[in-house]
Formats: C-alpha cells, structure tokens, sequence
C-alpha cells in the first residue's frame, strides 16, 4: 500500500517532517495524532518508514468505499460502541504491540467537527501502561485543507506537516496494570479502577493531548469530539496560530 500511494502524495502534495527521529528504528510504540480530515490515516503512515496498523472505527469496514483500503493495510476495527466488541479490537491493539509493532491511534475518538483539538479519550493511556510502551504524540497540519469535512476529493498542491514529538514513557504511581507484560485477553484497564486511578488515567490523557496540540497548533477545547456539532472555523479568533 505504501509503495503505490506514496508517490502519488509526494507527487501532488507538498509533505513536510519534522521530528521523525523519535520514532525507534523497533520495538513497540504508539504513535496518537491529531485528526481533522479521512486523508490523515494517508499521510500519517507513508512517513513514518515502519508499518504503521490503526485503530480505525468499524463503519469505515461496512462500506465499500473505505473497507478496501483498511483492510488492506491490516487495519484493526473498533466498536465504539463499548463492550466485547472494543474490548476485542484492544486485545488485537495489544498483539500489535506485543509483536513490537507500530500502532497508531486518534486519541479524540472520530474526527474534530472543527479545527479545534478536542479532549481525548483515556485508552491510549490504558494500552500504554497496559504494555509498558512509549507514546509519541503527533500533530498533521494541513490535512483539514486537503480534504474537508464531506469532501471525498483530496485538493492538489497544498502543504502537510507531520510533527512529532518526544516520546513520552507513562509511569503512573500505583497505575501500572502489568510489569513489563503485554498479554492479550488481559481486561484494559482492570487494574486502573477508582476514582483516584481514572483521574491518573485523565490527566496522563490531558498531557498528551496538551503535547499534540503544541505540535498541531491547535486551539485545545475541553469536550469530546462530536461530528453533530459545529464550532469555529479557520480564520475564526478560537483558533491559535500554528
């Protein structure tokens, strides 16, 4: 998939790196990113010079037009819903990682209805501590303008920059849920129960996301993503310069 998309997107798009060192040449790492458009799941993993497997909602597996392409790639689909059908798709994540794979996931849960960063959802956290792996926070600028939201055409001769950050190493007192393990079947999260453990859980997310909005540009807003919903757009005086 890499060698026959990438070169149309470093023919038609202008595509900038900037911190690409951070990622480890092996072993496991999440990589969490920004997600404003359907063309990051594109220009985030041609890259990244490892095979990249997302966590991608299950509808993009439901329709024709998209299930081609992630499963494909070795895409792993998530029921957003909650239950065993996510808890499935989070004991696949932790194969990947266990494997010493690269595993790529939007921390926002959909797409941002606006250019906003909108608050991020604690699983990262949980599959970090889960498999003792390092997260690299990753900011896409551009992509929004590529493809807006409802376009199924990507524009031309635009400029992307994939941003990434330093990894971050959770080491959360009394949150580590294994010692060094990563073993599927083991419940994400069972050992981080309580109000104190979620509230860790929700401030390592915080920091994350605080981390990719400084590599986005993106002005932070305290609330989960909701397509349904509309907020300020570019040009609007909500949005921090990048």
């Amino acid at each position: 998939m890499k060698a026959i998309i990438s070169p149309f997107l470093f023919l038609f798009w202008r595509v900038r790196v900037e911190g690409r060192e951070h990622i480890p040449a092996d072993g496991p790492v999440i990589l969490a990113a920004n997600h404003q458009s359907f063309c990051d799941s594109f220009f985030l993993p041609v890259v990244v010079r490892r095979r990249v497997t997302y966590v991608a909602k299950a509808e993009y597996f439901d329709s024709w037009k998209t299930s081609w392409f992630f499963r494909a790639a070795g895409q792993i689909p998530m029921n957003r819903s909650g239950g065993d059908a996510s808890q499935r798709a989070l004991d696949t994540a932790t194969a990947v990682l266990q494997d010493g794979g690269v595993l790529a996931i939007y921390p926002e849960g959909t797409r941002a209805p606006d250019v906003r960063l909108h608050k991020g959802k604690t699983g990262v956290a949980r599959l970090a501590l889960r498999c003792d792996v390092p997260v690299i926070p990753v900011g896409l600028v551009g992509t929004r303008t590529v493809q807006p939201p409802g376009s199924m055409v990507m524009r031309p001769f635009h400029t992307v920059t994939v941003r990434f950050g330093p990894p971050i190493a959770y080491e959360a007192g009394g949150l580590r849920i294994t010692t060094g393990e990563c073993t599927p079947g083991h419940p994400a999260g069972e050992g981080a129960r309580g109000d104190a453990e979620q509230d860790e859980l929700r401030a390592l997310t915080d920091a994350l996301m605080a981390g990719i909005a400084g590599l986005s540009g993106q002005a932070y807003v305290d609330q989960y993503a909701s397509r349904k919903k509309r907020a300020p757009e570019d040009g609007d005086p909500a949005i921090a310069p990048v």
